[in-house]
């Protein structure tokens, strides 16, 4: 048998095992399947009135509650007996592009590995990407990627007077105010960012896959040795049901 059996069938006993467990012990409390009776009726005198006789089976008998029970329960012990034995020998090498990552981990530790890394994937899925739009170089004194400086010129207006009719003796001049945008300066802008360029992302990604499909790769090797089927139930029980 191979480890990967014994962890295929371990949940449905122990599922098994709880319930039969459990219907023995609520049976028990019902005192009426203990108890079982028998009377006859004998009249004092030939002419007097006969009943029946009446009797209850006993249904149920602790003795062999506790042997159903210790049986069922042995099994159990020998199914999780014969996991946990094999699991401390259950070891397998994580390879990544031909290369041992980590050598010999256990079975236990490669399956510890495969749940934390879903969670590492996840955590890198979010990473903070670049903004695509603008072109980034890493400032290595800002400590954090920089776009090239872009120029704008920062204008103010400036009210014109123009004149649209002159004055007269009689009419004073027409004018009309406008106001004209003038370059007052220029502005130099650099945007920074703490993202990261989304090939960095990537490569993180797919660094993480390669890993988690190596620790899956080794825990089925690690599952798949040949175990020794344990009895350590019936000494169990033995002992105290004997």
């Amino acid at each position: 048998m191979k480890l990967n059996q014994i962890i295929a069938i371990e949940k449905g006993t122990k599922s098994r095992s709880l319930q039969e467990l459990t219907e023995s012990h609520h049976n028990l409390q019902k005192t009426t399947l203990l108890a079982g009776i028998s009377r006859t009726y004998r009249p004092k005198d030939e002419e007097g009135e006969q009943f029946p006789p009446e009797s209850t089976r006993v249904q149920l008998r602790a003795e062999e509650v506790i042997r159903t029970t210790s049986e069922m329960l042995t099994k159990l012990f020998d199914v999780v007996a014969t996991k946990d034995w094999a699991n401390c020998q259950a070891k397998a090498d994580v390879i990544i592009d031909g290369k041992i990552l980590l050598a010999q981990v256990p079975a236990t530790y490669l399956l510890f590995l495969e749940k934390q890394l879903v969670d590492v994937y996840t955590f890198i899925k979010k990473l903070p990407v670049l903004d695509a739009s603008e072109l980034w170089t890493f400032d290595p004194s800002a400590d954090c990627w920089a776009t090239e400086p872009v120029q704008t010129v920062k204008t103010k207006k400036i009210p014109r007077n123009h004149v649209k009719a002159e004055a007269t003796e009689k009419h004073p001049a027409q004018v009309d105010v406008y106001y004209e945008d003038v370059v007052v300066g220029n502005w130099r802008t650099i945007k920074f960012s703490g993202s990261l360029p989304a090939k960095r992302v990537n490569e993180l990604l797919n660094r993480v896959e390669k890993l988690q499909e190596a620790v899956k790769f080794a825990r089925e090797e690690a599952n798949n040795q040949d175990v020794t089927e344990l009895k350590v139930g019936a000494a169990v029980f033995n002992y105290l049901f004997s």
